[in-house]
């Protein structure tokens, strides 16, 4: 089958994949407060996938969510509903509940409901390697020219379009494109072309230098977690020989050229500094969590209501917590961005939501983890059509949960979230007629 038969069987599933490749676009962003609700491009493209689903869905009086999937993906709203009601300002905090309601269930219930098989999973995946091409060559330029955003001084530091406010947006986008491109390169398709698994084993080691440069140490271990995974998941044997590569490329990128080894061997060297002079960014990430833990105490059952955190941090965080975050470069001016968010989602949840939404949000991830590893091990034992597809979203849910103790939702680079959500709630959650695989 030619390409363009390929690609026009795909145009129902076009509305999942343009949120994601309309990140290629740059974007003005706010102060890029990690809570804000600012709305970019992808944003809309997300609200346009969940209307388009909606109607296609009454036109076509199509299934429903099964079962088990309407309730993985429906207990959230009781903690989002509980924590809006209980806050301080219902008012206040509605924007919240639109926020968490739109990555954690109504976009991934869409894509869900719109990929019809394996090959709308790995159209939708393939965005994402693009997306991160894209914006991992242009921060790769950005290290090379000192046009990124300013770190130690230099304007170093891989930020692609997203600008110095969203130093997470390019590295979460890369780190997505490295999980899939593995995947695709460990596991090919069934049928697929000879020039798939060199083409996606490229990919994934071109996204090493524009992850690395992003100097983003929670996107690091999220990636290395979540590479390791795929790779232990595709077989012994497969595993020895990708890990052997990996080695070698790393041993000529940074000890044969010496690309940013200082660098990206102090910054690696960061993390586990939390008492022997740590970096600001450490202190005030581990006051906001201390922060953060202080509110769950206060209000152990619903939190302090979402969007509360900023309202309810000065309280709650000791004198070591800085005004602010220094950001410039990358074609923006000096500014200094205030800390709105503890930087850990789980944290931000128990915080905001209590133990009514952390116990919903992480019950309902645990599923669709604890769904896609099963799945993905029936398939590999029966030896599935759509084995790819379970890898692919076995690494980017245990990526997501990594990630999750760094950083949490905020930013252009959310909008993917929901797909990603999607991704894996299809894998783990599809029923029997609709099951991966079944194409």
């Amino acid at each position: 089958m030619c390409l363009g038969r390929r690609l026009a069987r795909r145009w129902p599933v076009l509305p999942v994949a343009a949120p994601v490749l309309l990140l290629a676009v740059p974007v003005e962003y706010g102060n890029g407060a990690s809570t804000s609700t600012n709305i970019s491009v992808a944003d809309v493209a997300s609200a346009f996938l969940v209307l388009y689903c909606a109607v296609r869905m009454l036109r076509g009086r199509s299934r429903p969510l099964s079962p088990a999937a309407a309730v993985v993906l429906g207990v959230p709203v009781v903690g989002f509903a509980v924590a809006t009601v209980t806050a301080a300002d219902p008012v206040a905090a509605l924007p919240g509940f639109v926020r968490y309601l739109q990555v954690f269930v109504l976009v991934p219930a869409a894509v869900v409901l719109l990929l019809r098989d394996a090959g709308d999973f790995r159209f939708v995946a393939g965005a994402f390697v693009v997306l991160a091409l894209v914006q991992g060559g242009f921060g790769v330029w950005q290290y090379a020219t000192g046009s990124g955003a300013s770190y130690m001084g230099s304007d170093i530091r891989a930020v692609g379009t997203f600008g110095p406010t969203d130093i997470m947006g390019m590295a979460t986008t890369v780190a997505f494109g490295m999980v899939v491109a593995t995947g695709l390169a460990l596991l090919p398709p069934p049928g697929a072309p000879r020039w798939v698994r060199p083409a996606a084993l490229a990919a994934a080691v071109a996204l090493v230098l524009p992850l690395a440069f992003s100097f983003s140490r929670g996107s690091w271990i999220a990636t290395v977690v979540a590479v390791l995974a795929v790779v232990l998941l595709a077989g012994l044997r497969t595993a020895v020989r990708a890990l052997a590569a990996v080695v070698a490329v790393a041993v000529v990128l940074v000890g044969g050229f010496g690309v940013g080894s200082q660098l990206i061997t102090e910054r690696l060297g960061s993390i586990t500094q939390v008492t022997a002079a740590p970096d600001q960014s450490v202190t005030d990430r581990y006051t906001m969590w201390a922060a953060a833990v202080g509110m769950w105490r206060d209000e152990p059952a619903t939190g302090v209501g979402l969007k509360g955190f900023p309202a309810y941090r000065d309280g709650h965080a000791s004198l070591g917590l800085s005004s602010g975050s220094d950001t410039a470069g990358a074609g923006h001016a000096y500014q200094r961005q205030p800390l709105l968010s503890p930087h850990n989602m789980y944290l931000l949840v128990l915080s905001e939501q209590g133990l009514t939404g952390i116990t919903a949000l992480a019950g309902s991830w645990a599923a669709l983890l604890a769904g896609g590893a099963r799945r993905l091990y029936r398939a590999r034992r029966r030896r599935g059509a759509a084995a790819d597809c379970g890898l692919v979203a076995v690494g980017l849910m245990l990526w997501q949960t990594v990630d999750f103790l760094y950083a949490d939702i905020g930013g252009p680079a959310t909008a993917l979230t929901g797909i990603v959500f999607g991704l894996i709630a299809w894998w783990a959650l599809a029923g029997r007629q609709e099951a991966p695989g079944a194409a």
